[in-house]
């Protein structure tokens, strides 16, 4: 299978790769770039392990095919932190103890950016519906949700 050329913007630096057409973007990203944090779970978009921000939005990057993203601009949990100063979310999570393994934390971590752009104070409910996409078997949750709704005060 030959590969095709493509141009993404990953963590806001422009790259041009060569990619085979059936990779996904979360092959891309780890195996290509070397952008570990994005992790690559079960293939099948059910864990949000692999999330990262596709121009602004949450998506599972297990389920895009890295063709697809050409042009895109791609945020993945390396891409957060500015000027050496890690995101709001990223500073809530840790000062709230939302990590345990760490396996399922990026992509967390990312979805709960993307939604915390849309409602910066949220409720549980919604904090808890806005997660439901990311599986966690370490933590319970709580510490999750409390760093979503407390990531506010780092801003």
């Amino acid at each position: 299978m030959s590969k095709v050329l493509i141009e993404l913007s990953v963590n806001g630096v422009k790259r041009e790769l060569a990619v085979k057409p059936a990779w996904s973007l979360v092959r891309v990203l780890r195996d290509e770039l070397g952008l570990l944090g994005t992790h690559q779970g079960c293939g099948t978009g059910e864990c949000g392990a692999c999330t990262v921000l596709l121009n602004g939005r949450a998506v599972n990057s297990c389920l895009v095919l890295a063709p697809d993203a050409a042009g895109s601009e791609i945020t993945t949990v390396e891409g957060l932190a500015r000027d050496g100063k890690l995101h709001p979310v990223q500073k809530a999570f840790i000062e709230r103890g939302a990590i345990q393994c760490g396996f399922c934390t990026p992509g967390m971590i990312i979805t709960a950016v993307e939604f915390l752009g849309r409602v910066p104070r949220p409720t549980e409910a919604q904090a808890k519906e806005a997660i439901s996409g990311n599986l966690c078997r370490c933590t319970g949750y709580i510490k999750i949700i409390e760093a979503m709704m407390e990531a506010h005060r780092h801003a």
